[in-house]
């Protein structure tokens, strides 16, 4: 138990140090993409913040193990993805490619999931928000889901296999449908607004990420 209380601790400030990464990280990707580079308060220390606080759970939960290394990976390309998706309205392929191709490789060795479990239920889940995509860009005649949540659920895919991913993709649809539900209510945003659903659907691979590094340290 103390053991668990002093990884998280030291954890923690490892991931404040990966958030203040990210962040800057970010802003330069941001920069390359043309984009406003993003310096408002949420995404100065918004990622250090949630990264620090999700580390340190995370070391929590698992204790010092070579696995907290790479779950703590996931977790800071999840806590990017999100910020950056909040702040632009984007998910970059210079971000989620690298760390699908890692996934999958990192597939071999984690517990519980096996090279072809990931690789299928990467593509699995990929193809359905592809197809809910093309799906909604017909019938509503506008972007219903971005190729970048098709490419973000690829990569929950290759992260969690089956069935964690149908868990984490449930949720995180089910926690950005009452968010959009309550902006619209509150009117601050209308029907017709764009919303990005990858902060969502990220939060959700985190839940279940959680679980999972939970059941894995019992």
């Amino acid at each position: 138990m103390i053991g668990h209380l002093l990884t998280a601790i030291g954890w923690g400030v490892v991931g404040a140090v990966v958030g203040v990464v990210i962040h800057h990280g970010s802003v330069w990707l941001a920069r390359a993409e043309g984009l406003d580079p993003g310096l408002r308060a949420r995404d100065v220390y918004g990622p250090p913040v949630v990264a620090a606080l999700l580390f340190a759970l995370l070391g929590g939960i698992m204790g010092l193990q070579w696995l907290l290394l790479l779950r703590s990976l996931w977790v800071a390309v999840l806590v990017q993805v999100i910020f950056f998706d909040l702040e632009h309205r984007l998910i970059l392929d210079r971000v989620l490619l690298p760390a699908m191709v890692l996934a999958l490789l990192f597939s071999i060795v984690t517990p519980h999931l096996g090279f072809g479990s990931a690789l299928v239920t990467g593509i699995v889940a990929g193809g359905v928000f592809l197809l809910i995509a093309l799906i909604g860009s017909v019938l509503f005649k506008a972007e219903a889901l971005g190729f970048g949540d098709v490419k973000l659920a690829a990569f929950i895919g290759l992260l969690l296999g089956f069935p964690a991913t149908l868990s984490a993709l449930l949720y995180g649809v089910v926690l950005g449908g009452l968010v959009s539900i309550v902006l619209i209510v509150s009117r601050v945003r209308t029907m017709r607004d764009y919303f990005a659903y990858g902060p969502y659907i990220a939060a959700g691979a985190l839940i279940l990420l959680f679980e999972i590094s939970a059941g894995t340290a019992q």
